[in-house]
């Protein structure tokens, strides 16, 4: 037998996370989840299942009050929709997973799952398709991944490259200056639905550099032309794997995103990382870069009332429903 209670205490809900979740991923790191935490300010509300052994079940989510739905915690937004990847839920058997999503206490939409733990496949959900470039595949040699490519794609690829060279094209790494540049070359090309059009993001954003950066996992990279940004991307290692979380490029320059894309898979090879993580997203260059796709899935119910829950929010009680 085992028992479903609801966590809503900040602290409380950081001792279940270290506890549940192996730090597999850069989003397992309770601490990069924190930077849009601090930033967002979510209620938390864990749902928690125990048995004699322990903990059987951990479901970690947020109160998204625009959207009336919990999310995945800590309930980052842009445009009603929660951004961090690779969530997951901790479960036993399907029917703690039942009991914990009954206990939910609302609406809810839970994005970007990790296959472990979901119903069995043929009940599963896609949400979106996310993007992995593996170096080994190709022995960490570059070359042999453009013998993926037909020759003449590769040879227009180098082609276009070349024209970047013979353009002043230059390189500055790591510089944490650059952010400010990669948030306005991104509001310059997306407008209002541009991530930092939300001031909430880009503060999370920012603090999940100052973090990166302090742990030494930060890869600002940016390209300049005529000593001017082009493209600035930021990237953060962890362990094996290079994850590319934001990125800017000037509308100005077309294919300078796929400029610094081969960037990045060059130095995968080199620093002989097993992934790169380019992240879910609709853009046609990931599938024309023969880049592996990767599922992620939903769970979501918007239908059912919410009842009244005590959650802490900014240090005092407050009642959703």
């Amino acid at each position: 037998m085992f028992k479903v209670s609801v966590v809503t205490n900040l602290d409380e809900c950081r001792r279940l996370w270290e506890r549940t979740f192996p730090p597999q991923f850069l989003t397992d790191l309770w601490e990069v989840r924190a930077c849009f935490q601090r930033s967002f300010r979510r209620p938390a509300c864990f749902i928690v299942a125990r048995d004699f052994r322990g903990i059987c079940g951990l479901l970690p989510l947020s109160w998204i009050e625009e959207v009336g739905a919990y999310g995945c915690f800590p309930g980052e937004t842009w445009e009603g929709r929660t951004w961090l990847e690779q969530n997951r839920i901790h479960v036993g058997n399907s029917f703690v997973l039942e009991s914990m999503v009954k206990a939910i206490p609302g609406p809810y939409q839970l994005r970007y799952l990790l296959p472990d733990g979901l119903p069995p496949a043929q009940e599963q959900i896609v949400d979106e398709i996310g993007y992995h470039f593996r170096p080994g595949q190709y022995g960490f040699d570059l070359e042999a991944y453009f013998r993926e490519f037909s020759h003449k794609t590769a040879k227009r690829l180098k082609r276009e490259i070349a024209a970047f060279e013979e353009r002043g094209l230059s390189w500055r790494f790591d510089d944490l200056a650059d952010f400010e540049h990669l948030v306005r070359l991104n509001v310059e090309r997306f407008g209002e639905r541009s991530y930092f059009a939300d001031r909430r993001f880009t503060e999370g954003m920012r603090n999940l550099m100052l973090l990166a950066e302090s742990r030494g996992w930060l890869r600002m990279t940016s390209v300049l032309l005529g000593g001017e940004p082009a493209a600035v991307d930021m990237g953060c290692v962890y362990g094996d794997a290079y994850t590319l979380v934001a990125g800017g490029t000037h509308a100005a320059y077309p294919g300078v995103a796929k400029l610094i894309n081969l960037h990045h898979m060059a130095y995968a090879c080199q620093e002989r990382f097993r992934l790169v993580d380019f992240l879910c997203g609709n853009f046609s260059w990931k599938e024309m870069f023969h880049l592996t796709p990767r599922p992620l899935y939903l769970m979501a119910d918007l239908t059912r009332q919410p009842v009244p829950v005590r959650l802490p929010m900014q240090g005092r009680p407050a009642y959703v429903g």
